[in-house]
């Protein structure tokens, strides 16, 4: 097997590692297993790449590459990538609800001054709906947070301020994606929707929402959607509430009902997940808000998103205006998260992914929906832990910004 011309300086330097590592010559079309490649190997392999290229493949990722050229074709595809389009392409992802906790980039609060100012700033447009700062929410590690009527606003701040945060850095986004209502902050930053409309619309719907009856429940599991479906049909209140990858699905109804579809798939020896959440996101028992939530949302201006805009409601790309009608079906329809972010990476071919949101939740099943062309997937935060250092090489990552821009005395 032979590979192209810009294969062959990877091909030569990755042989040359990988038989140092492993006593001597590899054939480079020959499963890496079959030389007893082992984790220490890997990661050494991995620390060569990143002391070479910088941050374009993470740990774990070695393994899906079995032979030297296909690891040496993926770095020569990232090296054309970038010279393309003359550096780094970014898309944004923003994460939902459930991404949620406690002292959520409490770090980077207290330690970048741009991400404090705009959170602060975001914060202070929701005051008038939400009744108290989610500042001070967050800060003070408020178990609120998980409630819907505070966990929708204090995510979509937080994604807010994060994306405007690396906006100021020089960071501009040429696509951008949400999840669920993680799609507010997107559309903000795509310019569909002012940030003050998006924040109005994130604090009713939480509200809304979080005065539903009690009751219902979400169950993830590792069934194709298919699958799932056929696991809920004897549940006539349980559906497909969120795809996102080829072998993970949410169920959301009833929590009786969903309590009786996981025991049916444990003793199938399906592992399933109950969600930490008080009712049925994206299913028919939020049908009850739709009506009076389109009705808010008339109040406000929607446009056309001015960059790229995947909707995990079509799953694909869409230009259309985003009116009330749209964030209405949003509260029932299901996350079609793979088929959008599949869509994205085939499209625009980001250089970088770049999960906006708490923690990391979504890089997973971003890695899962790759092709050929792998970006490098960067969660902004991984825990209230992440500090302006994390953020700064975020910034060096993309290619943008200063250190000094993300640090301040503590």
């Amino acid at each position: 097997m032979s590979g192209s011309t810009s294969d062959q300086p990877y091909l030569d330097w990755l042989g040359e590692r990988v038989a140092h590592y492993l006593g001597g010559p590899v054939d480079p079309d020959a499963p890496l297993a079959e030389y007893g490649l082992d984790s220490a190997a890997a990661l050494s392999l991995y620390g060569d790449i990143e002391e070479r290229l910088g941050p374009v493949i993470e740990p774990a990722d070695i393994w899906d590459f079995p032979t030297v050229r296909s690891l040496a074709g993926f770095l020569a595809v990232r090296e054309e990538l970038a010279e393309r389009d003359g550096g780094v392409r970014a898309a944004f992802v923003f994460t939902g609800q459930g991404s949620q906790h406690p002292g959520m980039t409490a770090g980077l609060y207290t330690q970048s001054t741009v991400y404090r100012r705009h959170l602060d700033e975001i914060s202070e447009v929701l005051l008038p709906w939400t009744g108290l700062s989610v500042v001070e929410l967050i800060m003070d590690g408020d178990p609120r947070i998980h409630r819907a009527a505070f966990a929708q606003p204090a995510v979509f701040a937080v994604g807010y301020a994060l994306a405007a945060t690396l906006a100021e850095a020089g960071v501009r986004p040429v696509a951008v994606l949400g999840h669920g209502m993680g799609e507010f902050a997107a559309a903000a930053v795509a310019g569909a929707i002012s940030p003050r409309d998006a924040a109005q619309l994130v604090a009713l719907r939480g509200a809304f929402m979080q005065y539903l009856p009690r009751g219902g429940g979400m169950l993830a599991t590792c069934l194709s959607p298919h699958e799932s479906a056929e696991a809920a049909a004897g549940e006539p209140g349980v559906v497909v509430a969120a795809i996102n990858a080829t072998r993970a699905t949410v169920l959301s109804g009833e929590a009786a009902a969903l309590q009786r579809v996981a025991e049916r798939l444990a003793a199938r020896g399906v592992r399933t997940r109950t969600l930490p959440v008080e009712h049925a996101y994206h299913s028919p028992l939020m049908s009850p808000v739709r009506s009076k939530f389109e009705a808010a949302a008339r109040r406000v201006s929607g446009g056309m998103p001015g960059v790229p805009y995947y909707s995990t409601v079509h799953g694909r790309s869409t230009s259309e205006p985003l009116y009330a009608s749209y964030w209405s079906e949003q509260t029932t329809a299901p996350i079609r998260f793979a088929e959008a972010i599949r869509n994205l990476l085939d499209q625009q071919t980001p250089t970088h992914v770049v999960e906006i949101g708490p923690k990391a939740v979504l890089t997973p099943y971003v890695r899962r929906a790759q092709g050929r062309c792998r970006p490098v997937c960067l969660p902004m935060c991984r825990g209230p832990e992440t500090n302006a250092v994390d953020l700064a090489g975020t910034f060096s990552a993309l290619g943008a910004g200063p250190l000094t821009t993300a640090l301040a005395e503590a």
